[in-house]
């Protein structure tokens, strides 16, 4: 995070970050070690410099940090700013979870309503 970022100008870059589906599977390579631009880019459609346009997009999230030994450039997945997104999910999570809760609570009510009322019907015949 730069100087004068505050904790939602990272959100909106680890979750801008996110919205690729390329990037998503880059961060879910790097979560089995650090791993070089050549073998970060084999399973891709793409080239060397598309893939390295990828993790610098990563990296200014503070996702990814990156090492040079030698001459070759290693990727380091950093987990805390996706922590930190996680954490910021969980409060939605937790508001779907009492809705639908809700919702599972109004549906047996009127199931129950309805069963009770062709109860009703079919014994008054």
């Amino acid at each position: 995070m730069g100087t004068g970022s505050t904790p939602t100008d990272q959100l909106t870059s680890v979750f801008a970050a996110l919205a690729d589906p390329t990037r998503r599977a880059i961060l879910q390579r790097l979560a089995d070690g650090d791993t070089n631009v050549a073998d970060l880019a084999a399973p891709f459609a793409m080239s060397q410099p598309a893939i390295s346009k990828h993790l610098k997009v990563l990296e200014g999230a503070g996702l990814i940090s990156r090492s040079r030994v030698a001459t070759a450039r290693f990727s380091h997945l950093e987990a805390k700013p996706l922590k930190e997104a996680t954490e910021y999910m969980e409060k939605y999570r937790r508001f779907w979870g009492a809705s639908f809760d809700r919702l599972d609570a109004a549906l047996a009510a009127h199931q129950a309503e309805t069963a009770t009322n062709e109860t009703k019907e079919s014994t008054d015949e």
